[in-house]
């Protein structure tokens, strides 16, 4: 099992993953790491903890709208195959977020 150092609001976190999903995992971390820039920039430095739990809740909220506006799993769209994938990997990520932010509150 391989592992990465990322970085998010300027703490770096050792994170296992599978072989070959480092990049992938570094952008995820990237984009996790802009949404709680956002936050700090609207709510101030609140709180490791409380900054990803926001971040994870807007996260939540987009993919929310993103099935939305696929129509549930998109199956009366054109592209619905591939909103249905794009959904259910952004879900996918949110669960890997929520697993993090649990590994990072324990002792």
């Amino acid at each position: 099992m391989a592992s990465v150092e990322v970085s998010i609001n300027g703490r770096f976190y050792r994170i296992a993953c599978e072989d070959g999903q480092e990049p992938r995992l570094i952008r995820l971390a990237g984009m996790v790491d802009e949404k709680v820039a956002t936050l700090v920039g609207q709510v101030g430095q609140v709180g490791d903890t409380r900054l990803l739990v926001m971040a994870c809740l807007l996260i939540a909220d987009e993919m929310e709208d993103l099935r939305h506006d696929t129509g549930g799993a998109g199956a009366n769209q054109p592209n619905g195959d591939t909103n249905a994938a794009v959904a259910e990997g952004i879900l996918g990520m949110a669960e890997r977020i929520e697993r993090i932010a649990a590994t990072l509150e324990k002792p």
